[in-house]
């Protein structure tokens, strides 16, 4: 058990807490060892539930199975029977609270719409199968039935082996539904068509793809998922899904999935809320069940059918879709009794002081280990906020397995510092700091902003800089100061968040071109509309609007990144920061980049200790091609200059004209 303590070799300051960290890890492996019979299978092994639950077509027919032990009859029911309860369609009840059906061919046919008809002590109600695959809504009624997709000529995947590239990730995070420029919801196929040729020509590698998962109410941003083994229908078939992620793959794009364990939707009918009269049956007891801020039920993570069924979906969705990975959202909620709401973690105390859920904590641990063991190259990132120390780490040296943690951190620090600092109160050591402070174990995902920060009731980084300018003074010429200062800082902001990664960087989609207004999907206050629920792609392709000078930037920025071998894995090393002048340069193997966000001083001869030779500017962020004012001459190589003092150290002074409020990237010629 030593090796686990890596993560405290690491971190003196986990020390007291080893025996902490010790018993979280032993209690995954204790639990490890009940799932898998004592390593009689694999865990992967254990997690095929959705091979057994649900409806299956065999050799004779048909077979449908479910786990509800608090029924007491079960009938099959849909537009196969006229909805009717019949006894041909009554299934048959077996051990540990699973029940079973088997059915002639003809019984059952690709398209039919079906249900549960449920009974228990005291009563019985209408349900949607747990393991479900195929949920769709009724236009007219509105109303939800699972779908039998069992398609002549399923989809076939023609790309069968697939490797993400991870150097460095980079992440377009994106919404099927709202992706399109029309005012409604977009399709898969559409996505595939138009969306993905943007991303591979922005130079993004990897898709993280929201709201997968079929959701009752399409506001929610699908994250009150109803049923989880169900790709949302909204945007199309299961085939359409699968054709897309195998276009992503044949053009070298991974594609991960924004999924949700830490909650449930309430609804009964649709969702688990009450699957078989028992409330319980996959959800805490008592004031644990109800999630306080979310409207939503918390999954009890001690139960090991529960265990079975998320376990299961991480490896459906893997296995069946080829999906290259997951973000788990809301990870925070799931490893503290208080979901986070109203902590402070002011201390290493907070994380180990009793208030965490075990359970949640072991859930989490198996997950990333199942993931892997299905596929090694998957990509499993944490969105947590509380700082939760192990959780990128590996669960062997005490940490839960995740490959990457969300830098919730710096799209944090962005909004405040614009909210609440003038601009030549904008410290550079704050920034720097803000962006690099991580744990040395635990490689991050890093954003100036996510979907989060888009939706309503929030700003973008480009509306709280521009704000309601952006209506009247995005056409080119007619910018006025506050438009010029809004893309010069959100193209600064971007570069230096990008350029100190030490793992991914992601971007919402439109973000990079400074997106307009808010996310707001269509309710009843708005009467319904889509005007919001969209991306206008229009305004970045047309060239007389200054928004394709943020994409054209972002699309050299991803490639002046890429330039480098390993980027994220080399160091990043501070050369020079003045909080008064406003000045910071840094280095990344053989890229020095130098921001000046003094929004009035430009400097003329600003000097720089670096490694003798000649640099030659490939970035800058005052390009007239990037809308900037184009005061510096990019053609020009700089050579250092030698200084008696620094031999010894092999530094010369670089001397650069730094224009105001501007950034540059330089690359030292070999």
């Amino acid at each position: 058990m030593e090796k686990t303590l890596n993560l405290i070799k690491n971190d003196p300051w986990l020390e007291p807490y080893a025996e902490a960290i010790i018993g979280r890890y032993g209690h995954a492996l204790k639990k490890e060892a009940e799932l898998t019979d004592k390593g009689k299978q694999s865990l992967a092994d254990f997690a095929s539930g959705y091979l057994y639950f649900g409806l299956h077509r065999t050799v004779q027919g048909w077979v449908f199975r479910e786990w509800a032990p608090n029924a007491t009859h079960i009938y099959l029911v849909g537009t196969f029977n006229n909805w009717e309860e019949q006894a041909a369609y009554k299934l048959k009840k077996l051990k540990n609270g699973n029940w079973e059906i088997n059915l002639p061919e003809e019984a059952i046919h690709h398209g039919d719409l079906y249900k549960l008809n449920i009974y228990w002590e005291g009563g019985q109600g209408e349900r949607i199968p747990a393991w479900a695959n195929y949920v769709v809504q009724d236009e007219r009624t509105h109303i939800f039935s699972a779908q039998v997709w069992a398609p002549e000529n399923p989809y076939r995947f023609k790309k069968k082996a697939f490797k993400p590239n991870t150097s460095p990730l980079l992440i377009y995070e994106c919404h099927i539904g709202m992706a399109q420029n029309e005012e409604k919801v977009g399709s898969y196929a559409e996505f595939r068509e138009k969306i993905l040729p943007r991303v591979a020509e922005d130079g993004y590698n990897c898709i993280q793809i929201m709201a997968i998962q079929e959701h009752p109410y399409y506001g929610s941003f699908g994250y009150h998922v109803s049923n989880f083994f169900a790709a949302s229908s909204r945007f199309g078939t299961p085939d359409e899904l699968k054709e897309l992620i195998d276009t992503a793959h044949e053009m070298g794009i991974a594609v991960i999935m924004d999924i949700v364990h830490s909650h449930a939707v309430k609804n009964e009918v649709e969702g688990l809320g009450n699957f078989a009269g028992d409330p319980h049956q996959y959800f805490y007891q008592g004031e644990q069940r109800e999630h306080p801020a979310w409207d939503s039920l918390c999954f009890d993570y001690g139960k090991n059918e529960v265990l079975h069924f998320l376990l299961s979906n991480c490896k459906y969705w893997l296995e069946e879709y080829k999906f290259d990975g997951f973000r788990f959202d809301g990870v925070t909620s799931m490893l503290y009794y208080s979901h986070g709401l109203g902590e402070a973690f002011c201390n290493y105390g907070d994380y180990f002081n009793g208030h965490q859920d075990d359970n949640a904590i072991c859930y989490l641990t198996l997950a990333n280990k199942l993931i892997h063991q299905v596929n090694p190259k998957a990509i499993t990132i944490a969105e947590e906020v509380s700082g939760m120390p192990g959780l990128a780490a590996k669960a062997e040296d005490g940490g839960y397995g995740f490959d990457y943690r969300m830098a919730m951190n710096i799209p944090d620090y962005w909004i405040k510092t614009i909210k609440e600092k003038v601009d030549e109160d904008w410290k550079l050591s704050s920034m720097f700091w803000e962006v690099t402070n991580r744990r040395r174990d635990e490689k991050t995902v890093s954003y100036t902003e996510s979907h989060d920060q888009a939706l309503v009731g929030d700003k973008t980084i480009i509306f709280r800089l521009i704000d309601a300018d952006m209506y009247w003074h995005m056409q080119k010429g007619d910018e006025n100061y506050v438009v010029h200062r809004g893309i010069a800082l959100h193209k600064m902001i971007r570069l230096l968040t990008a350029s100190t990664i030490n793992g991914g960087y992601l971007n919402f989609m439109g973000n990079e071109f400074g997106h307009p207004e808010w996310i707001d999907f269509p309710r009843e206050g708005n009467g319904w509309s889509y005007k919001y629920a969209r991306r206008q792609w229009d305004l970045v392709d047309n060239k007389n609007l200054a928004y394709h000078y943020l994409g054209d930037f972002d699309r050299e920025m991803l490639k002046a990144i890429k330039s480098v071998k390993d980027f994220q894995a080399t160091p990043v090393q501070e050369i020079w920061h003045n909080d008064g002048d406003q000045i910071l340069a840094y280095a990344r193997k053989d890229l020095l980049f130098v921001f000046n966000f003094n929004p009035k001083q430009s400097f003329t001869d600003y000097g720089f200790l670096v490694a003798p030779g000649a640099y030659e500017a490939i970035l800058n962020t005052d390009s007239v091609s990037f809308g900037g004012n184009g005061f510096a001459d990019d053609s020009v190589v700089h050579f250092t200059i030698a200084d008696p003092l620094y031999k010894k150290e092999k530094k010369e002074w670089l001397k650069l004209y730094i224009p105001a409020r501007t950034a540059v990237v330089l690359r030292k010629k070999k």
